[in-house]
């Protein structure tokens, strides 16, 4: 999918270069490859491809920063209006407590599906953070995000609230008849450290994209829901608490959901590390800047196959291999 890649912030013969970081993957250069020569067999896995992960243009060019920015808009807003009406409606009896809880997975599986190669579909100002401490996000569009996740979940609750009026506080989290404050607060930060968890297992650098992501988050925060609903509401999301409780004028409680989930954020990041490393390689941080540059990439793919096909040995195993066998 690299057809449609910008090499740089102007696309041209004459400003082609050496990316930086190359020489840490590999010294290969950029190849184009040529779908139609590779078979038709090759030409629907492409195809197929970069329809599931869209134009990676639309993600890596800085010019279509709105682009991104009214993808989380829109995103954050059909989470939030599926969210807070699914617990008006519940609170109305309306529905079950499953009817309730389980359609805000399925619209962040669609949402992920559908745009998440536009803006990452991070949805939520703790997924934006989570990545920038990962490295695999610049700090200096977090703001923007976070601000547009806001306005997204805002306009969701005016929405609700011009349906069915002030009714049972717009649908906001809040801790489950006969739980406190401290009671929901722990069962916030355990259930979003465990969402960031799966959200940085499964991103693609700092985007989710693809089935396994759709499947892997919604179906987690589904899973959530079903069963500690009764506890918090199962916010997990600064941005979905924070539109119902500014609409409806109703901030009780609300520090327990801003704080579970910031502090889960951190948790979640450690976790990462333990598991996977350091976040934010050459071709992740190109990714999330704005500008992945073609060279960096294909030199990436170069030594992924180079591995695969043994005529590389990994960092580590080539060490191992030359050590005197017993030891």
């Amino acid at each position: 999918m690299t057809d449609h890649v910008p090499v740089g912030r102007e696309d041209g013969p004459g400003t082609r270069g050496t990316a930086q970081g190359t020489d840490a993957v590999s010294g290969a250069t950029a190849q184009r490859p040529d779908v139609a020569a590779m078979g038709a067999a090759f030409a629907r896995t492409h195809h197929i491809l970069t329809l599931e992960f869209g134009d990676r243009k639309d993600f890596d060019d800085p010019r279509r920063e709105w682009r991104r920015l009214f993808s989380e808009l829109l995103g954050t807003f059909a989470l939030v209006l599926v969210a807070s009406g699914g617990g008006i409606l519940h609170a109305k009896g309306e529905i079950s407590l499953a009817a309730a809880v389980v359609p805000p997975g399925l619209m962040v599986m669609a949402i992920i599906l559908f745009m998440g190669a536009v803006s990452g579909a991070h949805l939520n100002p703790g997924v934006s953070l989570a990545f920038a401490l990962r490295g695999d996000f610049p700090w200096k569009r977090v703001p923007g995000y976070i601000v547009i996740q806001l306005v997204g979940a805002t306009l969701a609750a005016l929405f609700l609230r011009w349906v069915f009026g002030n009714a049972e506080h717009l649908g906001a989290t809040l801790p489950g008849p006969g739980y406190q404050n401290w009671q929901a607060l722990l069962m916030e930060i355990v259930l979003t450290a465990l969402l960031v968890s799966v959200i940085l297992g499964t991103a693609s650098a700092a985007q989710n994209v693809g089935a396994i992501a759709a499947l892997g988050v919604g179906g987690y925060i589904a899973l959530a829901g079903l069963w500690a609903a009764p506890v918090s509401g199962v916010s997990m999301n600064p941005a979905r608490s924070f539109g119902p409780a500014l609409v409806s004028g109703d901030w009780t409680s609300y520090w327990v959901y801003l704080v579970g989930p910031v502090t889960s954020t951190l948790i979640a990041v450690a976790f990462a590390f333990a598991l996977r490393g350091r976040g934010g390689d050459v071709t992740s941080r190109a990714a999330g800047s704005g500008v992945l540059d073609e060279e960096a990439r294909a030199a990436k793919s170069k030594l992924s196959k180079d591995i695969e096909h043994g005529r590389v040995a990994p960092q580590g195993i080539a060490d191992t291999d030359t050590q005197p066998s017993g030891q």
